[in-house]
């Protein structure tokens, strides 16, 4: 494997997700209402491989360093985001919604890395909504040939 691929664990999330975009292609409207596809947020990412390493960016408008968790499971990389508090209540204090599409929405986005991805030196940041990853490459020397011998 040559570069970072998208992780689809089969998840009930995926299906609502895969089942109003086939809607949306059909309606202008989806059956969700906006309050409800906001709950199915997906980030956008964008992944980059440059000589030593892989610089993924994933846009979290609204996001802190705070409510948003990295992790590395094995090959996986996940990224989650941590609710803060309460969630918003429907009903504000300068009226009710007739449209809503920010809010207060979760998200869990997993990447499978590639074989030379070393889990053990990657470096995060965030600035201005941006979530930026830093995925060093393991050197060619953990590479070894093996040479074969004639019986």
């Amino acid at each position: 494997m040559k570069s970072i691929s998208l992780y689809h664990p089969n998840t009930f999330h995926n299906a609502l997700n895969d089942l109003n975009r086939y809607f949306d292609s059909f309606f202008v409207d989806s059956i969700l209402s906006p309050e409800e596809r906001v709950l199915y947020y997906s980030p956008a990412v964008d992944i980059q491989e440059n000589e030593s390493s892989y610089v993924m960016k994933m846009e979290l408008p609204g996001f802190n360093e705070k409510n948003i968790e990295v992790n590395v499971d094995g090959p996986y990389l996940s990224i989650v985001s941590r609710p803060e508090g309460k969630k918003e209540k429907k009903h504000e204090e300068n009226g009710v919604y007739i449209l809503r599409e920010r809010g207060n929405t979760t998200f869990n986005r997993s990447f499978q890395l590639p074989v030379n991805a070393d889990p053990l030196a990657i470096s995060a940041a965030f600035k201005d909504g941006i979530l930026s990853l830093d995925i060093k490459k393991r050197g060619e020397s953990n590479r070894r040939v093996i040479e074969i011998n004639a019986a």
